[in-house]
């Protein structure tokens, strides 16, 4: 009999052939150290390059490798929840292919969670090879996202993070088609601590959260755990009329005073401008709650698994044939 698994490694993948061997290389050392049974769970979230042929190749080999492949790109946090599904692990791990997060760090998270803990996440105490932009506005999302929700969010802490099996389990059952993992983890609480880390430039390739991705994460993570977005448009709504009301009070008595007329055209449609600016964007952040709602409605499922590809199945075939 097989011993049971003890640890679970959940690795997305989208376009990541220049770094898929030395992550796995990486991760294989890393856990083989720890003396206990172990599976990395790849997930191939529908890449379009050599992805899936090179990990494939590694299955072949390696009877601790699972590779998941997607039926086509459904995102990160989907292909996240499709690892945690798949994973048998009492502990599963989460972490990406380009090595920005460094492997070496779960043996810490492993000694936490030997401890008694049930999550255990990664906090970036420096991040190296990144921008200015990136830093500033991730810093700034973060802290904003903290202020505007009763939950208890830690700040610069992104996916990378252990999960004992009954906080996974419990993710797993959640219904949320718009997913944003880390805010989930944390509003199912548990005993949660965290380990602090550099976070390193990637390996190879390019990263797979450019700024169009960056900014719908964002809106998943407060649309998701604040409905404050929302009474700021009614605030901004009841500060606008104010401004109106108290701009045409004042018209009126200037032109009783001076006897003269100031409502000038360019003044009317500066007005204008700002009230339909303002009610657009109260109109746009409505859309953004409502277009979420439209999604949870259909039920459709988070994601489609074209096939999933182990060391067994790739060892029936070769007695096959």
């Amino acid at each position: 009999m097989e011993d049971k698994i003890v640890y679970s490694i959940v690795v997305p993948l989208f376009n990541e052939e220049l770094v898929v061997e030395e992550s796995y290389k990486r991760l294989k050392e890393i856990m083989d150290s720890t003396k206990e049974e172990y599976e990395i769970v790849f997930v191939n979230d529908g890449s379009r390059d050599k992805t899936k042929e090179l990990t494939e190749e590694i299955c072949k080999n390696d009877k601790n490798i699972k590779l998941v492949n997607f039926s086509r790109n459904f995102g990160h946090q989907a292909a996240i929840s499709a690892g945690m599904e798949t994973a048998a692990g009492d502990a599963v791990i989460v972490i990406d292919a380009d090595l920005q997060d460094p492997p070496e760090v779960m043996l810490e998270m492993i000694r936490k969670w030997k401890e008694g803990y049930q999550v255990v996440y990664g906090k970036r105490a420096k991040r190296e090879g990144e921008s200015f932009f990136k830093k500033f506005t991730a810093k700034a999302f973060y802290r904003i996202l903290k202020s505007m929700t009763s939950v208890d969010m830690p700040v610069d802490a992104g996916d990378f993070r252990l999960l004992d099996r009954k906080v996974c389990n419990a993710l797993v059952a959640l219904p949320e088609k718009n997913r944003y993992i880390r805010g989930l983890v944390s509003w199912l609480g548990f005993k949660q601590t965290y380990v602090e880390f550099v976070r390193h430039e990637r390996f190879a390739g390019e990263t797979k959260y450019p700024l169009k991705k960056m900014m719908k994460l964002a809106l998943d993570g407060i649309t998701s755990f604040s409905s404050k977005p929302l009474a700021f448009a009614g605030y901004f709504g009841e500060l606008t009329f104010a401004a109106g009301m108290l701009s045409l009070i004042v018209v009126i008595i200037k032109n009783i005073i001076s006897n003269t007329n100031i409502l000038t055209l360019g003044f009317i449609l500066a007005v204008n401008l700002i009230m339909f600016g303002l009610l657009f964007c109260c109109l746009g952040i409505a859309g953004e709650y409502i277009g979420r709602i439209f999604d949870e409605s259909k039920n459709r499922p988070l994601f489609i698994i074209d096939n999933i590809v182990t060391y067994k199945e790739n060892i029936d075939k070769r007695k096959v044939s």
